[in-house]
Protein backbone atom coordinates (compact mmCIF):
# COMPACT_ATOMS: atom_id res chain seq x y z
CA UNK A 1 0.00 0.00 0.00
CA UNK A 2 2.56 2.09 1.03
CA UNK A 3 5.05 1.61 -2.37
CA UNK A 4 1.69 1.91 -4.95
CA UNK A 5 1.46 4.73 -6.46
CA UNK A 6 -2.80 4.91 -6.82
CA UNK A 7 -3.70 4.41 -3.52
CA UNK A 8 -7.56 4.66 -4.29
CA UNK A 9 -7.42 1.91 -7.23
CA UNK A 10 -5.93 -0.15 -4.05
CA UNK A 11 -8.24 0.43 -1.48
CA UNK A 12 -10.89 0.13 -3.80
CA UNK A 13 -9.92 -3.55 -4.17
CA UNK A 14 -9.49 -4.08 -0.35
CA UNK A 15 -13.23 -2.05 -0.44
CA UNK A 16 -14.88 -4.54 -3.18
CA UNK A 17 -13.02 -7.51 -1.60
CA UNK A 18 -14.57 -6.83 1.83
CA UNK A 19 -18.07 -6.30 0.36
CA UNK A 20 -17.89 -10.14 -0.74
CA UNK A 21 -15.67 -12.00 2.26
CA UNK A 22 -15.95 -9.47 4.95
CA UNK A 23 -14.46 -7.25 7.28
CA UNK A 24 -11.96 -9.80 9.37
CA UNK A 25 -10.67 -12.20 6.32
CA UNK A 26 -10.55 -8.76 4.65
CA UNK A 27 -7.77 -7.35 6.88
CA UNK A 28 -6.06 -10.92 7.21
CA UNK A 29 -5.47 -10.85 3.45
CA UNK A 30 -5.00 -7.51 3.30
CA UNK A 31 -2.40 -7.96 6.45
CA UNK A 32 -4.18 -4.96 8.23
CA UNK A 33 -6.45 -4.48 11.02
CA UNK A 34 -10.52 -4.91 10.87
CA UNK A 35 -10.32 -1.19 11.30
CA UNK A 36 -8.74 0.33 8.61
CA UNK A 37 -10.81 -1.92 6.88
CA UNK A 38 -14.23 -0.56 8.14
CA UNK A 39 -12.53 2.85 7.40
CA UNK A 40 -12.14 2.70 3.88
CA UNK A 41 -15.89 0.49 3.41
CA UNK A 42 -17.71 3.38 5.03
CA UNK A 43 -15.53 6.31 3.24
CA UNK A 44 -16.93 4.37 0.17
CA UNK A 45 -20.30 4.06 1.03
CA UNK A 46 -20.10 7.72 1.84
CA UNK A 47 -18.34 9.43 -1.08
CA UNK A 48 -17.79 6.98 -3.65
CA UNK A 49 -14.14 6.18 -5.59
CA UNK A 50 -13.30 9.31 -4.97
CA UNK A 51 -13.65 9.22 -1.50
CA UNK A 52 -11.00 6.49 -1.25
CA UNK A 53 -7.90 9.59 -1.50
CA UNK A 54 -6.10 10.61 1.32
CA UNK A 55 -7.45 13.45 3.46
CA UNK A 56 -4.83 16.09 4.26
CA UNK A 57 -3.47 16.25 7.53
CA UNK A 58 -3.11 20.24 7.87
CA UNK A 59 -4.62 21.19 11.14
CA UNK A 60 -7.38 23.51 11.00
CA UNK A 61 -5.61 26.07 13.16
CA UNK A 62 -2.21 27.12 13.44
CA UNK A 63 -0.74 29.25 16.29
CA UNK A 64 1.79 30.56 14.42
CA UNK A 65 -0.40 31.83 11.74
CA UNK A 66 -0.57 35.62 10.47
CA UNK A 67 -3.79 37.75 11.66
CA UNK A 68 -6.13 38.63 8.19
CA UNK A 69 -5.10 42.16 8.99
CA UNK A 70 -0.99 41.70 9.38
CA UNK A 71 -1.70 39.95 5.62
CA UNK A 72 -3.44 42.76 4.50
CA UNK A 73 -1.15 45.52 5.84
CA UNK A 74 1.95 43.08 3.66
CA UNK A 75 -0.01 42.85 0.49
CA UNK A 76 -0.28 46.93 0.83
CA UNK A 77 2.98 47.52 1.54
CA UNK A 78 4.05 45.10 -1.43
CA UNK A 79 1.93 47.25 -3.38
CA UNK A 80 3.33 50.76 -2.58
CA UNK A 81 6.65 49.72 -2.68
CA UNK A 82 6.24 47.41 -5.61
CA UNK A 83 9.35 45.82 -6.76
CA UNK A 84 11.74 46.48 -3.53
CA UNK A 85 12.19 43.13 -2.00
CA UNK A 86 11.68 41.94 1.34
CA UNK A 87 14.53 42.75 3.16
CA UNK A 88 14.59 46.40 2.85
CA UNK A 89 10.81 46.69 3.17
CA UNK A 90 11.51 45.37 6.49
CA UNK A 91 14.27 47.84 7.36
CA UNK A 92 12.17 50.56 6.01
CA UNK A 93 8.72 49.58 7.64
CA UNK A 94 10.48 48.21 10.61
CA UNK A 95 8.93 44.81 10.56
CA UNK A 96 9.32 42.39 13.40
CA UNK A 97 8.66 39.59 10.75
CA UNK A 98 10.96 37.95 9.21
CA UNK A 99 12.20 38.19 5.40
CA UNK A 100 11.26 34.54 4.51
CA UNK A 101 7.43 35.02 6.17
CA UNK A 102 7.07 38.29 4.43
CA UNK A 103 7.84 36.67 1.09
CA UNK A 104 5.77 34.16 1.87
CA UNK A 105 2.89 35.66 2.74
CA UNK A 106 3.01 37.25 -0.89
CA UNK A 107 3.69 34.20 -2.93
CA UNK A 108 0.67 33.25 -1.24
CA UNK A 109 -0.99 36.20 -1.75
CA UNK A 110 0.13 36.19 -5.94
CA UNK A 111 1.14 39.66 -5.36
CA UNK A 112 5.27 38.66 -5.49
CA UNK A 113 6.62 40.97 -8.74
CA UNK A 114 10.03 39.82 -8.77
CA UNK A 115 11.04 35.92 -9.66
CA UNK A 116 13.87 33.82 -7.94
CA UNK A 117 16.93 34.44 -8.86
CA UNK A 118 18.66 31.08 -10.33
CA UNK A 119 21.92 29.97 -8.10
CA UNK A 120 24.99 30.70 -10.28
CA UNK A 121 28.93 30.23 -9.48
CA UNK A 122 30.78 33.63 -9.37
CA UNK A 123 33.64 33.36 -11.07
CA UNK A 124 35.60 36.27 -10.31
CA UNK A 125 34.58 37.44 -6.51
CA UNK A 126 35.77 40.48 -5.77
CA UNK A 127 34.60 40.81 -2.76
CA UNK A 128 38.02 40.75 -1.09
CA UNK A 129 39.87 42.81 -3.18
CA UNK A 130 37.50 45.81 -2.82
CA UNK A 131 38.14 45.55 0.77
CA UNK A 132 41.71 46.31 0.37
CA UNK A 133 41.11 49.77 -0.90
CA UNK A 134 41.45 52.63 0.80
CA UNK A 135 38.62 55.22 1.37
CA UNK A 136 38.28 56.66 -1.95
CA UNK A 137 41.00 55.39 -3.16
CA UNK A 138 39.11 53.75 -6.44
CA UNK A 139 35.59 55.31 -7.46
CA UNK A 140 33.66 55.11 -10.46
CA UNK A 141 31.15 58.01 -12.07
CA UNK A 142 28.26 57.20 -14.79
CA UNK A 143 25.05 58.71 -15.99
CA UNK A 144 21.64 56.87 -16.02
CA UNK A 145 18.92 58.25 -18.13
CA UNK A 146 15.50 58.69 -16.38
CA UNK A 147 13.35 59.48 -19.14
CA UNK A 148 12.65 55.08 -19.73
CA UNK A 149 11.11 54.73 -16.43
CA UNK A 150 7.83 54.85 -17.08
CA UNK A 151 6.51 55.60 -13.17
CA UNK A 152 8.97 58.61 -13.91
CA UNK A 153 8.42 59.75 -17.62
CA UNK A 154 4.86 61.66 -16.77
CA UNK A 155 6.18 63.27 -13.78
CA UNK A 156 9.35 64.52 -15.64
CA UNK A 157 7.41 65.69 -18.72
CA UNK A 158 4.54 67.86 -16.58
CA UNK A 159 6.98 69.27 -14.20
CA UNK A 160 10.38 69.68 -15.61
CA UNK A 161 12.34 67.29 -13.71
CA UNK A 162 15.57 66.28 -14.81
CA UNK A 163 16.47 63.89 -17.34
CA UNK A 164 19.96 62.36 -16.49
CA UNK A 165 21.21 61.16 -13.63
CA UNK A 166 25.03 61.60 -12.92
CA UNK A 167 26.24 58.92 -10.28
CA UNK A 168 29.51 58.92 -7.81
CA UNK A 169 30.00 55.81 -6.41
CA UNK A 170 32.94 55.01 -3.99
CA UNK A 171 34.12 51.30 -4.44
CA UNK A 172 35.15 49.99 -1.17
CA UNK A 173 32.25 51.58 0.86
CA UNK A 174 29.71 52.07 -1.74
CA UNK A 175 29.53 56.06 -0.55
CA UNK A 176 27.04 57.70 -3.55
CA UNK A 177 26.36 60.85 -4.36
CA UNK A 178 24.41 62.33 -6.88
CA UNK A 179 24.06 65.00 -9.66
CA UNK A 180 20.60 65.49 -12.33
CA UNK A 181 20.62 67.89 -15.19
CA UNK A 182 18.54 67.96 -18.50
CA UNK A 183 21.38 67.14 -21.09
CA UNK A 184 24.25 64.61 -21.06
CA UNK A 185 27.27 66.46 -21.41
CA UNK A 186 30.89 67.18 -21.27
CA UNK A 187 30.10 70.43 -19.01
CA UNK A 188 27.76 68.88 -16.83
CA UNK A 189 30.09 65.54 -16.29
CA UNK A 190 33.01 68.07 -15.43
CA UNK A 191 30.89 70.21 -13.33
CA UNK A 192 29.71 67.27 -11.11
CA UNK A 193 33.51 66.14 -10.47
CA UNK A 194 34.35 68.98 -9.69
CA UNK A 195 31.46 69.61 -7.26
CA UNK A 196 32.61 65.89 -5.51
CA UNK A 197 36.31 66.65 -5.50
CA UNK A 198 35.91 70.17 -3.62
CA UNK A 199 33.61 68.49 -0.99
CA UNK A 200 36.27 65.57 -0.58
CA UNK A 201 38.97 68.08 -0.52
CA UNK A 202 37.27 70.02 2.13
CA UNK A 203 37.29 66.83 4.48
CA UNK A 204 40.72 65.99 3.19
CA UNK A 205 39.51 62.57 1.68
CA UNK A 206 40.89 63.48 -1.86
CA UNK A 207 43.67 60.99 -1.99
CA UNK A 208 46.84 61.80 -4.35
CA UNK A 209 46.88 59.23 -7.06
CA UNK A 210 43.51 58.27 -6.66
CA UNK A 211 41.55 56.80 -9.49
CA UNK A 212 38.26 57.77 -10.71
CA UNK A 213 36.79 55.55 -13.43
CA UNK A 214 34.19 56.26 -16.25
CA UNK A 215 32.91 54.43 -19.30
CA UNK A 216 33.96 56.10 -22.80
CA UNK A 217 31.09 57.78 -23.67
CA UNK A 218 31.81 61.56 -24.65
CA UNK A 219 30.27 63.54 -21.28
CA UNK A 220 33.74 62.30 -20.43
CA UNK A 221 35.66 61.66 -23.20
CA UNK A 222 35.11 64.14 -25.78
CA UNK A 223 35.02 63.91 -29.13
CA UNK A 224 36.23 60.74 -30.25
CA UNK A 225 38.56 62.37 -32.33
CA UNK A 226 40.01 64.57 -29.61
CA UNK A 227 43.62 64.67 -29.62
CA UNK A 228 43.43 66.46 -26.27
CA UNK A 229 42.18 65.10 -22.48
CA UNK A 230 39.25 66.30 -21.84
CA UNK A 231 37.50 69.09 -19.64
CA UNK A 232 36.82 66.19 -17.22
CA UNK A 233 40.37 64.28 -17.09
CA UNK A 234 41.72 67.65 -16.41
CA UNK A 235 39.44 68.59 -13.82
CA UNK A 236 40.75 65.00 -12.07
CA UNK A 237 44.33 65.46 -12.95
CA UNK A 238 44.34 69.11 -10.70
CA UNK A 239 42.70 67.57 -8.01
CA UNK A 240 45.42 64.99 -8.11
CA UNK A 241 43.53 62.07 -9.33
CA UNK A 242 43.96 59.43 -12.31
CA UNK A 243 41.07 59.49 -15.13
CA UNK A 244 40.99 55.77 -15.92
CA UNK A 245 38.67 54.55 -18.50
CA UNK A 246 37.46 50.74 -19.48
CA UNK A 247 37.64 48.91 -22.26
CA UNK A 248 35.47 49.46 -24.72
CA UNK A 249 32.72 47.35 -24.56
CA UNK A 250 33.55 46.09 -20.72
CA UNK A 251 30.27 47.18 -19.24
CA UNK A 252 30.89 44.89 -16.32
CA UNK A 253 33.85 46.70 -14.92
CA UNK A 254 30.92 49.70 -14.06
CA UNK A 255 29.20 46.93 -12.02
CA UNK A 256 29.33 49.18 -8.75
CA UNK A 257 27.70 52.15 -10.12
CA UNK A 258 25.07 50.40 -12.48
CA UNK A 259 24.14 48.06 -9.57
CA UNK A 260 23.33 51.44 -7.50
CA UNK A 261 21.52 52.76 -11.07
CA UNK A 262 19.14 49.95 -10.60
CA UNK A 263 19.00 50.01 -7.04
CA UNK A 264 17.29 53.73 -7.08
CA UNK A 265 15.34 52.83 -10.10
CA UNK A 266 12.92 50.64 -8.06
CA UNK A 267 13.28 52.23 -4.54
CA UNK A 268 13.18 56.02 -5.36
CA UNK A 269 11.88 56.45 -9.17
CA UNK A 270 9.43 53.78 -9.30
CA UNK A 271 7.28 54.64 -5.65
CA UNK A 272 7.60 58.06 -4.87
CA UNK A 273 5.58 61.19 -5.96
CA UNK A 274 7.09 64.73 -6.88
CA UNK A 275 5.23 68.37 -7.17
CA UNK A 276 7.89 70.39 -8.45
CA UNK A 277 11.76 70.19 -9.01
CA UNK A 278 12.66 71.39 -5.56
CA UNK A 279 10.69 68.56 -4.38
CA UNK A 280 12.44 66.28 -5.96
CA UNK A 281 15.89 67.74 -5.35
CA UNK A 282 14.68 67.28 -1.43
CA UNK A 283 13.63 63.55 -1.72
CA UNK A 284 16.60 62.71 -3.26
CA UNK A 285 18.92 63.84 -1.19
CA UNK A 286 16.16 61.94 1.43
CA UNK A 287 17.32 58.91 -0.76
CA UNK A 288 20.62 59.63 -0.71
CA UNK A 289 20.96 59.92 3.17
CA UNK A 290 18.97 56.68 3.64
CA UNK A 291 21.10 55.11 1.26
CA UNK A 292 24.39 56.48 2.39
CA UNK A 293 24.10 56.15 6.55
CA UNK A 294 20.96 53.61 6.84
CA UNK A 295 21.03 51.50 4.38
CA UNK A 296 22.99 47.50 4.39
CA UNK A 297 24.38 46.45 1.96
CA UNK A 298 24.05 42.66 1.96
CA UNK A 299 27.07 42.57 -0.70
CA UNK A 300 29.25 44.00 2.01
CA UNK A 301 28.56 42.30 5.03
CA UNK A 302 25.22 43.53 5.52
CA UNK A 303 27.15 46.79 7.12
CA UNK A 304 26.04 50.20 5.47
CA UNK A 305 28.47 52.82 3.69
CA UNK A 306 28.81 54.66 6.78
CA UNK A 307 29.78 51.92 9.14
CA UNK A 308 32.33 51.02 6.58
CA UNK A 309 33.65 53.98 6.13
CA UNK A 310 34.07 54.28 9.72
CA UNK A 311 36.06 51.35 9.84
CA UNK A 312 38.30 52.68 7.09
CA UNK A 313 39.03 56.06 9.15
CA UNK A 314 37.84 56.34 12.69
CA UNK A 315 38.03 59.74 12.24
CA UNK A 316 35.61 60.44 9.46
CA UNK A 317 32.84 62.83 9.79
CA UNK A 318 29.32 61.83 8.95
CA UNK A 319 29.03 65.22 7.24
CA UNK A 320 31.52 63.70 4.54
CA UNK A 321 28.83 61.19 3.17
CA UNK A 322 25.88 64.46 3.87
CA UNK A 323 26.56 65.84 0.31
CA UNK A 324 23.21 67.32 -1.41
CA UNK A 325 22.72 66.36 -4.67
CA UNK A 326 23.29 69.10 -6.78
CA UNK A 327 21.27 70.59 -9.74
CA UNK A 328 23.83 70.88 -12.40
CA UNK A 329 21.64 72.96 -14.49
CA UNK A 330 21.73 75.59 -11.84
CA UNK A 331 25.20 74.96 -10.72
CA UNK A 332 26.11 75.96 -14.57
CA UNK A 333 23.25 78.92 -14.79
CA UNK A 334 25.36 80.36 -11.55
CA UNK A 335 28.70 80.20 -13.34
CA UNK A 336 27.67 82.02 -15.94
CA UNK A 337 26.10 84.86 -13.96
CA UNK A 338 29.40 85.14 -11.65
CA UNK A 339 31.21 85.21 -14.85
CA UNK A 340 29.33 88.28 -16.44
CA UNK A 341 29.35 90.36 -13.71
CA UNK A 342 32.21 92.04 -15.27
CA UNK A 343 31.46 94.84 -17.87
CA UNK A 344 28.66 96.18 -18.82
CA UNK A 345 26.32 93.68 -19.69
CA UNK A 346 29.42 91.84 -21.25
CA UNK A 347 30.10 88.64 -20.21
CA UNK A 348 34.43 88.33 -19.57
CA UNK A 349 36.38 85.93 -22.20
CA UNK A 350 38.34 84.81 -19.17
Amino acid sequence: MREVKDKKQQRYQLVMYAFKHGIKPTARAYNTGPKTVRKWVKRFKQGGYEALSDISRRPKHSPNALPDDEIKELIRLKKKYKRIGADQIKILEKLSRSSRTIRKTWRNADVSSRQRRKKHITKQNLREVKKQFGLFERSCEDTKHLYDIPEYWIQMKKLRLPKIQYTFREVSTGIQFLGFADELSLTHATLFTEYINEHLKRFKLLLPKGYRQTDNGAEYCGAWSAKNPSAFTIANEKAGLIHSTIPPGAHRWQSDVETVHNLIEFEFYEIENFTDRDDFMQKAYAYQLFFNLERPNTYKENKSPWQLAQEKNQNISQEALMLPPVDLDALLNKKFAFTAQRGYDVPSSS
